[in-house]
């Protein structure tokens, strides 16, 4: 199928499938009539010598400045060499990807005065896998992602570098392989593409995927550790949310509930003399329920953002009108990148102190660190100590990056949102609450091997089985940074969430 843009109705489904699954792309019909529309009315401007920021005026605090008509274009292609300034390793395909998708999406809604040239070259870029190289630190996330976007437009232009079909080499090179003609800006384009919250975005919609995946799989294999460390499901009865009707906690309960119906491992022990469990399993409604709640907010906000005009200054062809504004400014993906690194970082956290109750014997009932060779192995001794390490690395990264500023540009810019910090902290957050879920997945498997024969919930049953049809159980010691790495694909490729819903249904 081929996803068509026209800056309003693009899902992150969409975004993921062409950053992911190199789905086609398309430019709508009616959104290139908008295009071409907004496009005559900057060209008017500009046969006018109208003052008009960025189109007629330098930028930042060279606003003052009046460029001619005849240096107009000039203007646009020094903005682009100047601003490519940004460095570090260089941002993975998907996101590149998907930052491409983003940025053609928002100059598709006729508000930013670009050619539709400028458009259907971001489009066959990315149908022909023509992928800039766009170095990850830069960007203040104030008047957009300007350091990094330019890096996308150096190849537009046949500079810089790409990947193409995954060979590095320069953009000309890129460009002239893949068939697709260069371009030269014109008035107003190099503003338009590099002003605007794009490759933060990027980033958001892909975590939000992902998150969704993760917290549902969190939910999995807490649910198995529930049942190893024979744990009551009493805490999850549905009257308990009614009276504390937060939605993420409803729904997280549910899924537990989902999780270990039936379970032959908790009949055999409903009558034993324990009134309640600790926190880390009679708590997760509320700590995972508090984090879905903090992911629909976030999925919320970049739903909105995706389908955004976020340059400056926008144009109103309607209306005859220009307007100088700060669409560009990244403080709701800031705060909401934030919100979602917290939240995955309490995730994380509830989920390595069923880890340390699973391989402490005086918690457990289990074999000290679930092993039967005690003393002689380690068993999974040193993978809680992983999973600690790991938590202990988000509560440093889960401070706001939002709540930072820097002015910059003379002081003209002198609040910025520091979006990116936030999105690349998000993003390393998840990667480490991803490892911990895969660790928890591992050791809750092997407290379920010593509750044979009883069986779990149909559920965490069904996870259990995945585990096992892949890793076996750990007789003895072996090296688990491949059975970890086993764990953790299982985990962020959604085949845990994917083999449990087969047996019992969607989980919400």
């Amino acid at each position: 199928m081929t996803v068509i843009i026209d800056g309003e109705t693009l899902s992150i489904n969409d975004v993921v499938s062409v950053a992911r699954n190199f789905e086609k792309v398309d430019l709508a019909p009616d959104s290139g009539k908008k295009v071409i529309k907004c496009r005559e009315f900057v060209e008017s401007l500009v046969a006018d010598e109208k003052v008009v920021y960025g189109v007629t005026t330098g930028f930042g605090a060279f606003d003052n400045v009046f460029i001619s008509k005849e240096q107009s274009d000039k203007l646009q292609e020094n903005l682009i060499l100047s601003h490519a300034a940004a460095v570090g390793p260089p941002l993975p395909e998907e996101v590149v990807r998907a930052t491409m998708l983003l940025r053609a999406n928002s100059l598709s809604k006729g508000y930013s005065g670009v050619r539709i040239e400028i458009i259907e070259t971001l489009i066959h870029m990315l149908n022909q896998k023509v992928h800039p190289v766009i170095p990850e630190k830069g960007s203040l996330g104030a008047s957009g992602d300007l350091a990094n976007l330019a890096y996308m437009v150096l190849v537009m232009l046949g500079k810089g570098e790409a990947f193409y079909h995954g060979e590095r080499m320069s953009g000309s090179q890129a460009m002239e392989r893949a068939g697709i003609i260069t371009i030269r800006l014109s008035s107003k384009e190099g503003l338009a593409l590099i002003n605007g919250t794009q490759v933060m975005t990027a980033i958001a919609a892909l975590l939000v995927y992902d998150s969704q995946i993760l917290v549902k799989s969190s939910e999995i294999t807490a649910s198995m550790s529930l049942e190893a460390l024979k744990g009551t499901a009493r805490a999850y009865d549905e009257k308990v949310g009614r009276v504390r009707p937060h939605t993420g906690q409803v729904t997280c309960a549910d899924n537990l509930r989902r999780l270990t119906a039936d379970s032959e491992i908790m009949e055999s022990h409903r009558y034993d003399k324990k009134v309640q469990d600790a926190y880390s399993l009679r708590c997760i409604p509320q700590i995972v329920g508090a984090g879905r709640d903090a992911l629909s907010f976030v999925r919320e906000k970049v739903e909105i953002e995706i389908n955004s005009a976020t340059d400056n200054p926008l144009l109103f062809p309607e209306e005859d009108e220009v307007i100088s504004c700060g669409n560009f400014h990244g403080q709701v993906m800031a705060i909401s990148l934030d919100f979602l690194g917290i939240a995955l970082s309490e995730v994380a956290s509830v989920c390595e102190r069923r880890i340390e109750r699973l391989v402490n014997p005086q918690l457990s009932g289990l074999p000290a660190f679930l092993t039967e060779k005690e003393g002689l192995d380690s068993g999974f001794m040193v993978a809680q100590y992983t999973a600690a390490a790991l938590v202990s690395e988000n509560k440093v990264l889960s401070h706001p990056a939002s709540v930072d500023s820097i002015p910059t540009s003379a002081n003209k810019e002198d609040h910025v949102s520091m979006g990116m910090a936030a999105a690349l902290k998000a993003r390393r957050i998840f990667d480490n609450a991803s490892f911990v879920v895969a660790i928890e997945l591992l050791c809750a498997a092997q407290g379920l091997d010593f509750r044979k024969p009883l069986k779990a919930g149909a559920g965490a049953e069904a996870a259990y089985e995945l585990v096992r049809s892949r890793i076996e159980h750990l007789a003895d010691d072996r090296i688990l940074h491949y059975d970890i790495n086993e764990a953790h694909d299982m985990v962020v490729s959604g085949e845990v969430l994917e083999a449990v819903e087969k047996v019992i249904g969607e989980l919400v």
